[in-house]
């Protein structure tokens, strides 16, 4: 079966997309359309940075809706940064 090819709205071309969409709702919908594989790696990727620094509980209400709130900033907003305190990892 071919892969399924979507116009990435984070990288700004056709690209192959999800195999379905992550979640039952608006915002995957709109992520299954928008979002290539690469670009929802790379959020998974910044998603546990988030979790880590803000130490964020994905199973607490409030810390769900503040990551869906970066998620759809990371995708159709402006973007978003790591926090002030955030220290990359050193490559070896």
């Amino acid at each position: 079966m071919p892969e399924r090819m979507v116009f990435c709205v984070k990288f700004q071309k056709q690209l192959p997309g999800l195999d379905e969409p992550p979640f039952d709702t608006e915002l995957g919908r709109r992520i299954y359309e928008n979002v290539s594989q690469q670009a929802w790696s790379q959020w998974m990727e910044f998603c546990k940075m988030l979790l880590n620094e803000y130490r964020l509980n994905p199973a607490r209400p409030e810390d769900q809706e503040a990551i869906v709130k970066q998620m759809e900033q990371y995708f159709f907003g402006e973007g978003v940064r790591p926090p002030e305190q955030y220290v990359p990892p050193k490559s070896t």
